[in-house]
């Protein structure tokens, strides 16, 4: 009768085992937190260049670069995503002890999300601004513009980053380019790799967007629309032969599209011209409003 039992109990574990080894089509949602379909439905990773792979979802950014001493991963994306960014660390041959460095752009919840989850699993150093560094230990709460609306786990930055700095692994070396607007620590990171074997310059520049903010006479951030201007003119200088961002519409890229997802990027110029003309939208609404 035991040993009937048993063979039972492990059958339903090998059951249960088997159910969740298998990826998800669609990651669940946050009940605080909806969003875009397309933001949680997961993607095998996509090759950008020769050592960089978006290994995220169809709607959000979360760059994989390979080194010689390890892995460095830009953004995660929501906090729901992280398991799905371990098993493609696993489908690109690492294991996820291999993630070495997280480097943040923005600290919201649909791009540092998993931070936690992934510093936990994995032993990897988060990198981001001061600014960022703040909002990502209250996880994400008293945010500027949005209050506790989009709380995420609460994580911990190990290496607070200047402008201009450059953080290095594996010979690969990433530099932060500082563009507040977005939020007060935005960053926009630049490296080299190769593609079919020619150096190719890629810049990961942060959102640009302003959704909802209040731009004139904010009392929590007096300066927003002279950052906006500043960042925009930063974007445009940047190091810039393939450009992505946090959410790949902002700039063209439609990853859903495979081998065809960078059919219609933007440069940097572009990028930082079309979020200029709607900021300067946004600021006329803004002021008629107030008439």
């Amino acid at each position: 009768m035991r040993l009937r039992t048993l063979t039972r109990a492990l059958a339903a574990c090998l059951l249960h085992a088997t159910a969740t080894a298998a990826e998800p089509t669609t990651l669940p949602q946050l009940e605080a937190y909806t969003v875009k379909a397309s933001w949680l439905r997961p993607m095998q990773p996509l090759r950008i260049a020769d050592h960089t792979w978006q290994i995220g979802t169809e709607g959000l950014s979360a760059l994989l670069v390979e080194t010689p001493d390890g892995i460095v991963l830009l953004d995660g994306g929501m906090p729901q995503m992280a398991e799905h960014l371990l098993a493609n660390v696993k489908r690109r041959g690492f294991a996820r002890h291999d993630v070495r460095l997280l480097l943040s752009s923005h600290a919201h919840a649909d791009h540092a999300g998993p931070f936690a989850a992934l510093k936990r699993r994995t032993g990897a150093r988060i990198v981001a601004s001061a600014e960022s560094a703040v909002l990502l230990a209250r996880g994400g709460s008293d945010d500027l513009h949005f209050g506790d609306d989009i709380v995420f786990p609460p994580a911990v930055v190990d290496r607070v980053v200047m402008d201009g700095e450059v953080v290095t692994l594996g010979g690969v070396g990433f530099t932060a380019h500082f563009v507040p607007g977005h939020t007060p620590g935005s960053i926009a990171w630049t490296w080299t790799d190769t593609r079919d074997g020619k150096p190719v310059r890629l810049a990961y520049a942060d959102s640009l967007s302003a959704p909802g903010y209040q731009l004139l006479a904010n009392p929590r951030y007096p300066r927003i629309v002279e950052d906006y201007r500043r960042s925009f003119a930063t974007v445009r200088a940047l190091p810039c032969d393939v450009l992505l961002t946090p959410h790949p519409d902002s700039s063209g890229w439609d990853y859903a599209a495979g081998d065809a997802a960078g059919a219609k990027a933007m440069g940097c110029k572009a990028y930082a011209d079309a979020a200029e003309r709607g900021l300067n939208t946004q600021l006329a609404e803004e002021r008629r409003k107030a008439r």
